[in-house]
């Protein structure tokens, strides 16, 4: 369909090009060079972290970071289920099982509570996720993962840039995945990374990433014969990618405030309708707005409504442990947060270049369809 206001939008400008460009015009190194290694020096830069290592996808990047954490089968990880599937996927990928844990209202992260009753002599690990760019209760997540001895992993991949006082989301953990997906804070069409500051997990990324292979050279520029010392992807990050990270890179902070602008002007239209529901963010919390997400009554209908004005929308998330895949592996287990929830969340258009008029329109059909005076 073609949205008259579609969900997202990918903001790039002149400078995109001429990186990019000048990947492509090198005529080598289109899969690996320089760039690569200058993208993930500045994302180390950013978050204060000793390592950076990009990746194909976030997915990619949360398969590898559990890898270089030594989760395998026999362990547990829990994860959230109001998520991107992929989180849950990912103990999947290496043998492990995800368990499920239920989230709470107000950043629509892990229940630290819950995260208590789930923690069994199996578990190895936990996942939480920042949800559309609002840091979770981290801190929480964080003592209680020290106390029973578990890996950290934040699934930071809407959040690049958010912030609990002036700490990063990121760097909470023993490691974190950011997703440069299409939709995502900054963008190299695909992507991800994983920061740590453990020099153990950078060598074993590393690994994963590129088949195995222990590179003291360019792979593609040396005649040095390969030498594989593990089991590795092919997970690595295309040069002309990474030149279009570093470009993205150098307009975060332009990026974010323009989305933060874009949600003001959401909040202001739409705070006073009794039928919507809008996030309050918790004092010292820096939201960075990857999604704007409300919720809503009559949220099926409103959806529609606005579908039959080309202004798109979509709901973020569905329950993952009720998906046909996971319920053939008998995950029948109760969340009664996430189900509610899941039932009346919906994200609106947001992306930097939503103009005034785009956000008003938005607003005004919503007012529209629950009857209020525009």
């Amino acid at each position: 369909m073609n949205w008259r206001i579609p969900l997202f939008k990918i903001y790039w400008d002149e400078n995109d090009l001429e990186l990019v460009n000048h990947a492509i015009m090198s005529g080598m190194g289109w899969a690996i060079g320089p760039e690569v290694k200058e993208f993930e020096t500045r994302i180390s830069e950013y978050f204060s972290k000793k390592y950076a290592v990009v990746f194909n996808s976030g997915t990619s990047a949360l398969h590898a970071a559990l890898i270089a954490h030594g989760i395998g089968p026999g362990d547990e990880v829990l994860v959230p289920s109001f998520t991107f599937i992929a989180t849950a996927n990912a103990p999947l990928f290496v043998g492990a099982k995800p368990v499920f844990v239920d989230i709470e209202k107000e950043t629509l992260g892990m229940d630290p509570e819950d995260l208590k009753r789930k923690i069994t002599e199996k578990t190895k690990a936990v996942i939480p996720i920042h949800y559309a760019g609002l840091p979770c209760h981290i801190g929480e997540i964080r003592e209680i993962a020290r106390e029973n001895n578990l890996i950290l992993i934040e699934d930071a991949a809407e959040a690049f840039g958010a912030s609990i006082g002036n700490k990063k989301v990121g760097t909470f953990g023993d490691s974190a995945m950011f997703s440069f997906c299409q939709n995502k804070i900054i963008t190299t069409g695909d992507g991800g990374v994983v920061v740590t500051d453990s020099t153990d997990i950078y060598q074993k990324l590393k690994l994963t990433r590129s088949h195995g292979r222990a590179d003291n050279s360019d792979y593609f520029s040396s005649t040095q014969k390969a030498d594989y010392v593990s089991l590795g992807y092919n997970f690595r990050l295309a040069n002309i990618l990474a030149a279009l990270g570093i470009a993205q890179m150098k307009k975060t902070d332009k990026i974010i405030d323009m989305r933060r602008s874009n949600a003001s002007q959401y909040i202001k239209g739409l705070e006073d309708i009794e039928q919507i529901e809008i996030m309050k963010i918790p004092d010292n919390y820096y939201h960075v707005y990857q999604m704007f997400t409300i919720r809503v009554k009559k949220r099926d209908q409103l959806m529609r409504w606005l579908a039959e004005k080309g202004i798109m929308s979509r709901v973020y998330f569905s329950p993952i442990h009720q998906t046909r895949f996971y319920r053939r592996m008998d995950y029948d287990c109760k969340l009664p947060t996430t189900e509610r929830l899941s039932e009346e969340v919906l994200t609106l258009p947001m992306y930097p270049g939503l103009t005034e008029e785009e956000i008003n329109t938005v607003i005004r059909e919503i007012k529209k369809f629950y009857g209020v005076n525009v």
